[in-house]
């Protein structure tokens, strides 16, 4: 992933908006240097990604063979036209069209979890982290209703050793171009917009806030 230096991202920028999401696409490579990309739900706590699958699922060879995996997770992306972003002193006609998105890829080694109890702990933090708890009746082993069921499930611990974060929102033109655009997402309010807008307006407030410091 081409990442730019104005749209990289800060250690706590990127933590925080991982933790606001819970589902991506982990990524092993096979034994024939396949990749094999797999969407799932996920929890990130502790610089771990945590997250469970299927016993048939076809990735199982790929993180035993290789031991490592990539977890991709992109959101608050929206189609932004070139009339939107015209170069300094040129018609709307000339700018050049562009997409806004954050995109977090996270890589490591994977422990790959078979003890029933302790996948009966994944899951519990996964069912709190998801506030479904208070809903289900207890995950345990040898224990109904879902007792039974974990034979049919393997863990995954993600321990993250390598950050890729972008944030791709227009924060090499001026503030002015910049509030003009969110602007134009509002009252365009399709169901992207809104959501890059958010990531736009939260960037702009770190760009203007580091810039009123530094003088």
């Amino acid at each position: 992933m081409l990442i730019h230096p104005w749209d990289a991202s800060s250690d706590q920028e990127w933590r925080e908006w991982l933790g606001e999401h819970q589902f991506g696409q982990l990524i092993a490579v096979d034994a024939d240097v396949k990749p094999i990309v797999v969407p799932a739900p996920f929890v990130f706590a502790d610089d771990r990604i945590l997250l469970h699958l299927a016993r048939p699922n076809p990735i199982w060879p790929a993180l035993e063979l290789r031991g490592e995996a990539t977890l991709t997770v992109v959101d608050g992306y929206a189609h932004i036209p070139g009339t939107w972003r015209p170069p300094d002193d040129a018609p709307p006609s000339d700018g050049v069209p562009t997409e806004y998105y954050a995109a977090v890829q996270v890589a490591g080694p994977v422990d790959l979890v078979d003890d029933p109890a302790a996948k009966a702990d994944l899951l519990r933090q996964q069912m709190t982290s998801y506030g479904m708890t208070e809903d289900h009746a207890t995950i345990a082993p040898n224990t109904a209703p879902y007792g039974r069921q974990l034979s049919g499930i393997r863990g995954i611990v993600l321990h993250i050793h390598e950050v890729r974060a972008k944030f791709k929102y227009d924060d090499k033109r001026t503030v002015e171009t910049q509030r003009a655009i969110a602007a134009k997402l509002a009252a365009r309010n399709e169901d992207r917009d809104r959501e890059a807008r958010r990531q736009q307006l939260r960037r702009l407030e770190i760009r203007t806030n580091d810039a009123r410091s530094e003088k």
